[in-house]
């Protein structure tokens, strides 16, 4: 296993918050955002201080077999603080995906013991428990943001390979929910699962074509 330079600047981030007085700095990202089919996921981590910690970088520039490498050595971490959280798919029609993956995060911090600070992937986040800073492509700035989203992009992707096992025929165990050929065809040929998300378009219109043809 490799760990992170003790003055890597994946870490900057969290020195200076340390620096300022902070203590349990969490990062938080989360995956999901774009499959037209399961849950929005999200992760918090709070890394710990004084501790070898394992090379982690933006979950999207890893192999899958050192996502799980990767998460099992962040969840192994003495000291280390993290919570988990997913936003049905139910939740994502009814409050749309920004709101939905906005919760998703909310969730993710409160299961955490105590986080005193909050880097947050992306765009700022409202109604968050305490001081919080946005980053911009914040899983390749922040060694606790690029933990959070191995998390949630290992927990999500476990999560669609059980959806293939009881929805056969649509790929999720592949393609993750994601609206790549295979799962457009398989949408057309078998219909709409009740993990699909009737908000978004493809889904959307094919449900719309449904009725359609109901009606004739």
């Amino acid at each position: 296993m490799k760990f992170l330079a003790t003055e890597t600047e994946l870490l900057c981030l969290e020195r200076s918050k340390w620096a300022e007085g902070f203590s349990f700095v969490a990062g938080i990202d989360e995956v999901g955002r774009g499959p037209l089919a399961g849950p929005v996921v999200a992760a918090a981590v709070v890394l710990p201080r004084d501790t070898p910690l394992p090379a982690v970088n933006d979950s999207k520039l890893l192999s899958e077999a050192r996502r799980r490498e990767l998460a099992a050595a962040i969840r192994e971490l003495p000291g280390v603080d993290y919570g988990i959280a997913e936003v049905s798919v139910e939740e994502v029609d009814r409050l749309n995906i920004l709101q939905a993956t906005h919760l998703a995060m909310r969730l993710a911090v409160g299961k955490l013991r105590r986080a005193d600070f909050l880097l947050i992937d992306g765009r700022p986040v409202r109604q968050m428990p305490g001081p919080a800073l946005a980053v911009v492509k914040g899983d390749r700035k922040s060694a606790s943001i690029a933990a959070a989203s191995i998390l949630a992009k290992v927990y999500r992707d476990e999560r669609m390979v059980r959806y293939g096992m009881e929805f056969p025929g649509y790929g999720f165990e592949e393609h993750k929910g994601y609206g790549t050929a295979q799962h457009l065809a398989a949408l057309r040929r078998l219909g709409v699962t009740p993990i699909h998300r009737r908000s978004f378009a493809p889904v959307r219109e094919l449900l719309a074509t449904a009725e359609q043809m109901t009606l004739l």
